[in-house]
């Protein structure tokens, strides 16, 4: 009657006013002018009418046949009987932190492919190693494949031991002039974007790159890893120590000698 608050139905037993009249807020509370009706009926009606329907096998057949189209190379992208579909996304590597992988193991072979037989497992020894920056792997993949399984897909070609969790895979777009990256989440399907924004890279391409420090679960690692990572970050450290301290020391230098310079001119 007073403030003139508004509220749902459902809320009215749970707020409390400081009105200047205890007591007349509730008592004179009228439906129609005062109470909305309860929204949790209509807020699900509403998720369900946003969300997009998926796409026909005839729609993915004709977003198929256009994209083929603009290819230029042989990487195509083929329908099966089934609805799914199969083609082929690079990913550019841009890790500035190094990787363990297994010391002493020699290079896959294709036996070793086709055995699916795991290198990293056959060794207890680790050593850290640098990605070469800015490398590009091509992955065939199913339109089934999601974003964690070609996380994990990268990291055992490359023989990573690291946990999946240290890792994300963005995309990246270029849209005048700048350059935008976007995390995708776990369960999102690489081709399908792929799909959709065509083979054209600059429209779209993917980089993996190391996961936000806030947002990696530390308890889902083992203690050789994180006492990895606390080595990492302690050498990473020095080295950014050193390079301040090399710096303000060239800027003391050059002061000294202006200093030294001024000393001899009058004025």
């Amino acid at each position: 009657a007073d403030c003139r608050y508004t509220c749902h139905q459902e809320c009215c037993r749970l707020i409390q006013l400081d009105c200047r009249r205890p007591g007349q807020c509730q008592s004179q509370l009228s439906p129609d002018s005062t109470l909305l009706p309860p929204c949790s009926q209509n807020v699900t009606q509403t998720v369900e009418e946003e969300k997009p329907e998926p796409p026909t096998i005839q729609e993915i057949k004709q977003k198929i046949e256009k994209y083929n189209a603009k290819v230029t190379n042989c990487l195509l992208m083929k329908l099966n009987d089934d609805g799914t579909y199969t083609g082929f996304i690079k990913v550019h590597l841009k890790l500035c932190r190094p990787v363990t992988v297994p010391a002493g193991i020699r290079p896959q072979s294709i036996y070793d492919a086709l055995k699916e037989v795991n290198l990293a497992d056959m060794t207890d020894k680790r050593t850290s190693f640098y990605l070469p920056l800015d490398a590009i792997k091509q992955l065939h993949i199913s339109s089934t494949t999601t974003v964690s399984e070609v996380i994990q897909g990268l990291l055992k070609k490359f023989m990573v031991v690291d946990n999946p969790q240290k890792f994300a895979l963005f995309k990246e777009m270029r849209k005048d002039g700048q350059v935008l990256f976007q995390k995708l989440p776990l369960t999102e399907y690489p081709l399908y974007l792929r799909l959709l924004a065509g083979p054209d890279t600059d429209a779209l391409s993917f980089v993996l790159k190391e996961n936000e420090t806030g947002e990696v679960e530390w308890d889902a690692f083992s203690i050789p890893e994180l006492q990895n990572f606390l080595m990492i970050l302690d050498k990473e450290e020095k080295d950014k120590i050193q390079q301040v301290q090399r710096k303000y020391e060239k800027f003391k230098q050059r002061l000294q000698q202006t200093l030294k310079e001024a000393r001899g001119k009058p004025g």
